[in-house]
């Protein structure tokens, strides 16, 4: 089993934030604390064996818990609501219409976002960086500058971006010849 980490808390609370969102408005504390338990369950379920299971690269969890924590807020609200929609008699409805918005969400977002990407490579070419660009860092490659510095002073990280700025010219130069 793994330690607790900072980011691990960090992400059980925007998972928590995430899931309550949809339904602040219309679920009792009970009904609160029922979203919070099932998308603690779903969030950390998809993020530590869904992820790895399909081998999809997401450093920030952004689909165990935006997309599926935010599925399981968006259906609980209907389940747990006390107040309900316009015209809408039963929690069962009101379910119904959450789930026939998520089913949307789940198809047009990545419609829109393949659409959305194919504009943007049409008019400013490839989204990729190149592999050595991403192998040295987008922080020195993209803004010549380091997030993270390497000692307690910056200069071995000013130096090392220096030194890899270099070879990267050079590498440039290798390729134009």
């Amino acid at each position: 089993m793994a330690n607790p980490r900072a980011l691990g808390g960090a992400t059980a609370a925007v998972a928590g934030l995430v899931a309550i969102t949809p339904a602040c408005g219309n679920v009792a504390p009970a009904g609160a604390l029922a979203i919070g338990v099932g998308v603690s369950i779903i969030s950390y379920a998809a993020c530590t064996f869904l992820k790895p299971a399909l081998g999809y690269d997401d450093s920030l969890d952004v689909f165990g818990v935006h997309a599926l924590g935010g599925a399981w807020g968006a259906l609980a609200s209907g389940l747990f609501a006390v107040t309900l929609g316009s015209g809408i008699e039963s929690n069962a409805q009101q379910t119904m219409v959450q789930l026939k918005g998520i089913v949307f969400v789940a198809l047009f977002a990545p419609i829109a976002t393949a659409v959305i990407l194919g504009l943007l490579g049409v008019m400013f070419g490839s989204l990729r960086v190149a592999e050595d660009a991403e192998q040295e860092g987008l922080d020195l490659s993209e803004h010549s500058e380091s997030a993270y510095g390497l000692s307690s002073g910056s200069l071995v990280g000013l130096e090392a971006a220096a030194e890899a700025r270099a070879l990267r010219m050079v590498a440039h130069e290798k390729r134009l010849a």
